[in-house]
């Protein structure tokens, strides 16, 4: 840089009025100022505008008087800043750390939740670059279950594997207060997701089918006690399922109809799968329950695949086996590989969903894994989860924006 150039921050605050940006640039392109950053925000109809120029001491002093007037005629607060040429280096040279994204959701986000969040990123010594809201305006009165509120927040520094296992860490205990956090490094892959893989049992519907089915075969209890012992991960899965469904033997098939036409429907589920599909993502069931129930949500809301157990019949009643091989967290890693494969992406385009300590696997491979109203057991095992609200929570994990999401 040479020594005949001023760099100035301006800095415009006041009630939002349509043209005002373009009155304000207008007077800097009269004297050729090189805008060197812009930013804009808009808060309740009030407008915060920050420009930073760099200019020539024969015409700064004209710029900021004409912008002083436009700025009284405006009816706005205008005010500026000297900026050295050391400390623009300074900033500019902070642009090659990396950057991050912290997502907060929750049915509310409250002054606790932002302060917690935010003292957690000044103490690992990184510098938020922006804030904005996701969800749109909230209502002052809203129905507790339906209510939403998400912000995002754009970091940047560096961060140890230490430092980062210790933020991810304080960030998941935050589920405690009412608040999911996802932490995320902001790179090429988290702007490109396309493939979203989902467990189905205890996600996308709120049962265990098998439970279900046992009820009516009179082996409920005993069919639950395994399922949760699996689900916590204490016993193997296959050694799980295998049992489970054995104590279905004899059972009529025709209740599976009955049972698939009544599951009870996570909240969330219709919404996200509208936007995922208008927005061109591919989706796949992976579960560990069955495929008559998966095809049922794939007719249902358009799933692009399913990959479930298969139920040995003979003469209308099931046999207690299954056919074909057992779907299990090995397995379902498995699949979400040679979907990505098929589908042609990086692995770290996908992101998978589930509850269960059979789909840690899963979570672990996939670019973005989301433990959905999981057990303790598999949230320790996972950097990101959603404890607070339905499953369109995922939407803002994903950076969709309710304004573009409604579209």
């Amino acid at each position: 840089m040479q020594n005949d150039i001023e760099i100035i921050q301006i800095n415009i605050a006041g009630a939002d009025k349509p043209g005002m940006t373009s009155s304000l640039t207008a007077i800097l392109a009269r004297y050729d100022a090189c805008i060197l950053d812009i930013g804009q925000a808009n808060i309740h109809q009030s407008l915060t505008l920050g420009i930073l120029i760099m200019t020539t001491p024969d015409k700064s002093g004209n710029i900021m008087k004409e912008l002083l007037f436009k700025a009284s005629e405006l009816g706005v607060m205008i005010r500026f800043t000297p900026i050295s040429e050391e400390d623009y280096e300074a900033w500019v040279g902070r642009q090659g750390k990396n950057r991050y994204i912290i997502t907060l959701l929750g049915r509310t986000v409250s002054a606790r939740h932002i302060a917690e969040a935010t003292a957690a990123v000044a103490e690992h010594g990184l510098n938020i670059d922006a804030i904005k809201r996701l969800t749109g305006r909230m209502p002052l009165h809203e129905d507790d279950r339906a209510a939403k509120a998400c912000i995002e927040l754009s970091v940047r520094g560096s961060l140890t594997d230490e430092s980062r296992s210790a933020m991810q860490e304080r960030f998941m205990n935050l589920s405690e207060l009412g608040l999911d956090v996802s932490f995320q490094k902001d790179d090429i892959y988290r702007r490109s997701r396309r493939l979203i893989c989902f467990d189905m049992d205890s996600t996308l519907i709120e049962t265990e089918v098998i439970d279900e089915l046992a009820d009516r075969a009179g082996a409920g209890d005993e069919v639950r006690a395994i399922t949760e012992s699996a689900m916590r991960g204490e016993i193997d899965f296959r050694e799980s399922f295998t049992r489970r469904v054995a104590l279905l033997k004899g059972l009529d098939v025709a209740v599976m109809d009955e049972i698939a036409r009544n599951l009870p429907i996570t909240e969330g589920l219709e919404r996200m799968m509208t936007i995922l599909k208008r927005v061109g993502y591919k989706t796949a069931i992976l579960s560990g329950g069955f495929t008559y129930f998966g095809n049922y949500l794939r007719q249902k809301y358009g799933f692009d695949y399913v990959y479930a157990n298969e139920l040995e019949v003979e003469n209308g009643r099931l046999t207690g086996r299954y056919a074909g091989e057992i779907v299990d967290g090995r397995r379902k890693a498995e699949l979400l590989r040679l979907l990505c494969q098929f589908e042609g992406i990086n692995i770290a385009q996908s992101v998978a969903v589930g509850d269960g300590a059979n789909d840690l696997p899963m979570l672990n491979l996939a670019g973005l894994g989301i433990a959905f109203h999981a057990k303790p057991k598999v949230k320790a095992g996972v950097r990101q989860a959603i404890s607070t609200i339905g499953l369109d929570g995922i939407l803002y994990f994903l950076g969709l924006k309710d304004s573009r999401i409604e579209e």
